[in-house]
Parts: structure tokens; C-alpha cells; sequence
């Protein structure tokens, strides 16, 4: 759920300004001679992607900060929110939003060298598509004409392609939907909509391990648990093109080790600061300290496949919401740097609306008691929260399940996973035992996305197997709008009705809280919480 193709961090006109409160890049403090050195290499602190290097199977930060470094999609969006062309010249619907036409910038070529066409598109989609290529993202395929036939509800593909896709020429393709989606050339800003060569189909195994894409940088080396390095590309064709000679992704195992590498001018930036250095991260770094707004949410979600909350009464799951002390948590384990939310949209995107949650997002520890009493319980009068223990998320869960306990009763636990991949593996597999910590950054700037995309029936991002018909519905009411801000306020009415049914607990709403090293300049992340790896410049040593 990651993006960073544009050159500013950006956000939604009339819905939330995102700022930078202290945003270092000048060269006061830089080492060396303070020149810039244009093949230097940046050093990023992340960790070992949970997947192979696949767009179509990369649904989590560690892999996605690496796939949109190697890609460049059809489209992005500006800082007012309007969409931006990328690899696509045009976009274009139908009057009835249903049959969308792409027309590609021509002359666009992947790192080995095969020029990136309409079946380029085409192909991978379909490939990605098909329940055999086990990609996690293949339902972000399901408003396409055909989808049904290659992915099943059951069983293998009926066929091998998506009837709604036709390619029209080398430089154009036509996508025929079920029926009209206002804002689906939004959808297209997402890692599965990304093109790839030919030879990816044919060994997707080996590809996964050295991909080829068609963006700023051309994948180097994979040495597994410690570091992917990737090089600037000079036959890019985009925009964005690299300031800097290539990027190395460091794996790190847990955030203090990537904050101390940090601060000793070992690793250029990082995603987040941890929660134990909160406090004197300002002082540490001065003004190469980092604080954005950036549009993501903190949940946590119930297993509702689980012997502790199947069949579950919501009531349960809305005073257990109630119990949960946000504001005091967000002052102390956070240091004020987290805003409790009120619903499950995150800031910054067009049709967020505050106070969808109602009085279930309010510390209300009486209430709180008599809801889990009324509503049955908790069975054993236990739960859990899983986490991944290599970022910090141990102590707000600590929090959180404290302030449980005290205003219910119930006993609960932190459940912590070795790290991002243990933990996304087994909420694959259905084995979370009750909770799990989820943290969702857009996809692209609407509502729908944190709505359809993350609780609909069955979707790929519904890790949680939550399920209701109502909402389902309401969703599909909303794409079928004629105008993207109908469909906006239409997913208002959706979320709205989650407050009865509650496939999440909202927590906070997120901020990028970074620093980087004196080694480089021009840090800035952006409206998805990534850094704009291409505008970061490397000082001579």
C-alpha cells in the first residue's frame, strides 16, 4: 500500500492539509565537502519483503518501497488529487465510466531492454489473475469484465484471459467493467495495475528474485534478510528520473538497530522512529528531523475465523473499542504524535469524514464493561493482539491491552511475530489466534479504499475474513455512482454503517516521524509515508 512517483508528498484539496513541521535537507550539516555526488548511493533502513519481488504479490511495506522504486504505472496523482499520466498518455472512459481506454506513452522500454506495450498490461494482469500464479493482489482485478472466469470463487481458471481486456494496438487496450466505477482510473495507481516483460510469465520464480521493471531504478542483487540494491536507470523514460546513483534497502530486525545506524550516519533515513526514542529524536537530529502527516490509519482487527471472536456478538467488539483509552495513549507511549481516530478512513483523502465511529471511539470504560457483558463476553475471558516485534508497535499494544483489561476484565495479551513477514504469513494463513495489529496506507486517494478494498467480502486486503452484506451493498452502490464525489459520499453511508458491524477497532491516524543522516539532502516523504527515494541527493565524502 505504498506509492512514490511524485515529487512532493501530497494531498486532497478542501479535505486535510499535509505539512511538514520539520522537514531537514539543507546542507549545513552535511560531511564531506558538501558537493553533490549524482552516483552516490542511498542507504534506506527497511526489512525482508514478505514475497518475492512481484507487483501482483506485494502487499506490504518492506516489498512495496522496493516494487515502486523498480516500476512506473499508467498513472499517479498531483497534490490536489487529480490524476497524473506516468507510462499512459491518456485514460479515458466512457460515458457510463465502464469501458476505460489506455493509450501509452510510446518509446518506453523495461530495464532489459523489451518495449513496454499494451500487452505488456494485458498479459500480466491475466497472469496475475489466475488462482495458479498464487498472487495475493489478484482481486484487484475483480471489477474487470471475465475476472470470474479466470479466478473462480472455487476451482481453477475457466479460461486464460480476462474478456473485458482487449488490446487494441501496441500502444493501446481497452478494460471493460462490470459496470461503471467514476473513480477507477484511480484504482490504476496500484502496484498490480504495474506492467511486466515477457520473460516474467514465462520463470515467474526466477524474475521474483531479480525483477525487471520499467521504472527510475534496475534491480542489482538480493542478498535475503540483509540488503537489496537497486541502480539508477539512464534509459528512464519518466519524470522522476533518479538524482542519485542507486538505493540500498538495509534489512533491519528491529527499529532501535536501524535508529542507532541512524544516528551514527550508518543508514541515510528510515520509515519510522521508535516509539522509545519519540521524545528526543528533535534533539538528535535538529533540523534533519522529519514530522509529516501522511494519509494511513492504525486498527486493530478481529480474526472473525477465530475461536474467539466466530459468531461473535458485535457488542463485545464495540466495548472492547470502548475501553481503549486513545487520546492518553497517543500523549504518553507516542508523545503526542498521534490523533485519535474516529472512523476508518484515513485523513488526506478525498470523502474522509470524521465521526463515523460515533461514541464506540470514545474512552468509555463503564459503558465499555456493560457492552462485552451484554454481548456475551470474550470465551476463556482472554484475547490477543499479534504485532510484528521488528518495528515498534510492542508498546502501544501494551497500552492498549492494558487499558483493556482495566475497563473490562478481559485479560489481554500482546502476540508478537519475529518480524513483518512472520507476521503477514500468518494472518495468510488464518492462524491468528484473536486480533491482529493492522496499519493501512492509501492506495490512492479515496474513501473506497480503505472501505471496499479492506472489508469487502473476500478481497485481498480482508485479512480478517470479516463479511457483511449490508456494506457489501452499500459499496457497490457507491462505485456504480456517476461522478466520483457521489461515489465519495456514497462510501460515507458505507463506512457509517460499519459502526454496526465493526470489522476493525480505529485506533490513530499516522504521521512520518524520520530523520536523515548528513550524508544526503532532500528527504521528503510523501502522502503514502515513503520517501521520494529519487529526489534524495548523496554529498561527496
Amino acid at each position: 500500500m505504498r506509492g512514490a512517483k511524485s515529487a512532493k508528498w501530497v494531498a486532497i484539496a478542501g479535505v486535510v492539509a499535509l505539512t511538514a513541521t520539520a522537514c531537514g535537507g539543507g546542507d549545513s550539516d552535511s560531511k564531506g565537502s558538501g558537493k553533490v555526488d549524482p552516483k552516490g548511493i542511498v542507504s534506506y533502513a527497511n526489512g525482508e519483503p514478505q514475497n518475492a519481488l512481484q507487483p501482483s504479490n506485494t502487499m506490504e511495506a518492506y516489498g512495496s518501497v522496493v516494487i515502486d522504486a523498480l516500476f512506473t504505472g499508467l498513472v499517479y496523482y498531483d497534490k490536489q488529487g487529480n490524476i497524473t499520466y506516468e507510462n499512459a498518455e491518456s485514460v479515458k472512459p466512457d460515458k457510463a465510466n465502464k469501458v476505460w481506454t489506455v493509450k501509452l506513452k510510446p518509446g518506453w522500454k523495461f530495464h532489459n531492454g523489451e518495449a513496454v506495450t499494451a500487452k505488456s498490461y494485458v498479459d500480466a494482469w491475466n497472469w496475475a489473475a489466475d488462482p495458479a500464479n498464487g498472487q495475493q493482489n489478484s482481486s484487484w482485478y475483480r471489477d474487470i469484465v471475465g475476472y470470474d472466469d479466470v479466478h473462480p470463487a472455487k476451482g481453477k481458471a475457466k479460461k486464460k484471459a480476462m474478456s473485458g481486456l482487449k488490446v487494441v494496438d501496441e500502444n493501446t487496450f481497452t478494460i471493460t467493467l462490470n459496470s461503471g466505477i467514476p473513480y477507477y482510473a484511480y484504482k490504476l495507481v496500484y502496484k498490480p495495475f504495474y506492467p511486466m516483460p515477457s520473460a516474467a510469465l514465462k520463470d515467474p520464480k526466477k524474475y521474483g528474485e531479480a525483477p525487471v521493471g520499467n521504472g527510475p531504478y534496475k534491480f542489482k542483487s538480493w542478498d535475503h534478510k540483509k540488503s537489496i540494491k537497486v541502480d539508477a536507470w539512464s534509459g528512464y523514460k519518466g519524470e522522476d528520473k533518479p538524482k542519485n546513483g542507486g538505493i540500498d534497502f538495509k534489512a533491519y530486525t528491529t527499529p532501535q538497530a536501524a535508529y542507532n545506524d541512524l544516528r551514527s550516519d550508518n543508514v541515510d533515513t528510515m520509515p519510522l522512529i521508535p516509539d522509545s526514542e519519540l521524545a528526543n529524536f528533535k534533539q538528535d537530529f535538529g533540523d534533519r528531523a522529519i514530522e509529516q502527516d501522511f494519509s494511513a490509519i492504525n486498527t486493530v482487527n478481529p480474526a472473525f475465523y477465530s475461536k474467539t471472536f466466530k459468531d461473535m456478538d458485535v457488542k463485545v467488539i464495540q466495548g472492547l473499542s470502548m475501553a481503549i483509552d486513545r487520546d492518553t495513549i497517543a500523549k504518553t507511549t507516542f508523545a503526542g504524535t498521534r490523533e485519535s481516530a474516529s472512523g476508518w478512513v484515513a485523513k488526506g483523502v478525498k470523502g474522509y469524514k470524521a465521526g463515523a465511529c460515533g461514541e464506540y471511539c470514545k474512552f468509555d470504560p463503564k459503558k465499555a464493561k456493560q457492552f462485552v457483558k451484554d454481548g456475551g463476553g470474550v470465551p476463556g475471558n482472554k484475547i490477543s493482539i499479534q504485532y510484528n516485534a521488528d518495528q515498534p508497535h510492542k508498546g502501544w499494544v501494551t497500552a492498549v491491552c492494558n487499558s483493556i483489561t482495566k475497563s473490562t476484565g478481559v485479560k489481554c495479551v500482546g502476540d508478537p511475530k519475529t518480524d513483518f513477514q512472520a507476521d503477514t504469513e500468518v494472518r495468510d494463513k488464518k492462524q491468528v489466534k484473536a486480533m491482529y495489529r493492522s496499519g493501512w496506507v492509501l492506495d490512492y486517494p479515496f474513501n473506497g479504499n480503505f472501505l471496499a478494498d479492506l472489508y469487502g467480502t473476500g478481497v485481498d486486503g480482508n485479512k480478517g475474513g470479516f463479511s457483511n452484506k449490508k456494506f457489501d451493498e452499500l459499496t457497490k452502490k457507491a462505485d456504480a455512482a456517476k461522478t466520483i464525489d457521489e461515489s465519495a459520499a456514497l462510501y460515507q453511508k458505507a463506512e457509517e454503517s460499519l459502526r454496526d458491524s465493526f470489522p476493525g477497532i480505529p485506533l490513530w491516524y499516522n504521521k512520518t516521524l524520520s530523520a536523515h543522516s548528513k550524508n544526503v539532502k532532500n528527504v521528503v516523504f510523501d502522502q503514502a509515508g515513503d520517501p521520494v527515494l529519487s529526489d534524495i541527493e548523496v554529498f561527496e565524502k
